[in-house]
């Protein structure tokens, strides 16, 4: 008998049984416990993800999708923050950016398997658990309630979008920097500022000269 392999003891009842295979039961992945928080999944359904899903390590600075390629995985951060990007010339421009907890992609890529029109990047060393395009499939095939799991991620990342379109909106560049801060101060500390000009779609001098003005104002106890 292999050393590690778990002996069932006699039970008396069904209650000391469950009791043992909850004890003994192999834990969700991380995947799956973030899918069963947005709402709940069958026992099937976490044993078919949790078979599924893949760990993957992206170094700082490193791309998990260059334009041009065919998004075919989704992927959840457990660690590390990433940044969605495009070019213009020679320059790029941050459209999003994404912590730990949250869902990367190319939507557009992953959803209609065709070439995506941007990049995404890590920022810091990262963490993720992926799922590839045609396992999702399977489950929304086969489990009606992971059909309810992507409505309501899709529905979240709706209002991010709407977000960032309010951003975008948004006239005057201090009002922009507030905003983030109101919606995203703890990424202040971990994003480089020229990411953060490019989110909000001012330059870095520009943002740091905002920075500047609101911190000698709360120095002077004034509220901009």
């Amino acid at each position: 008998m292999p050393l590690n392999q778990t002996i069932m003891p006699t039970m008396t009842n069904e209650s000391q049984l469950d009791q043992w295979v909850a004890k003994n039961a192999i834990p969700d992945s991380y995947f799956v416990q973030f899918a069963n928080s947005v709402h709940p999944l069958t026992a099937e359904a976490k044993a078919y993800t949790n078979e599924k899903v893949f760990n993957y390590r992206i170094r700082k600075g490193d791309l998990l999708l260059k334009a041009g390629d065919v998004c075919l995985s989704i992927y959840l951060v457990r660690k590390g923050i990433l940044r969605g990007y495009v070019k213009e010339g020679i320059k790029d421009i941050t459209t999003w950016i994404t912590p730990e907890g949250e869902l990367v992609s190319s939507i557009t890529s992953f959803g209609l398997q065709q070439p995506a029109i941007e990049n995404i990047q890590a920022i810091e060393d990262c963490e993720l658990i992926g799922i590839r395009y045609e396992d999702l499939q399977y489950l929304y095939d086969n489990f009606p309630e992971v059909n309810i799991v992507g409505r309501k991620v899709l529905e979240k990342y709706y209002r991010d979008a709407e977000e960032r379109a309010f951003i975008a909106r948004l006239t005057e560049a201090t009002s922009k920097y507030k905003h983030f801060i109101a919606t995203k101060s703890d990424l202040l500390n971990r994003v480089p500022l020229k990411y953060i000009a490019s989110y909000l779609g001012m330059t870095l001098e520009t943002l740091s000269r905002i920075r500047s003005k609101l911190s000698r104002a709360s120095s002077n106890g004034i509220h901009t």
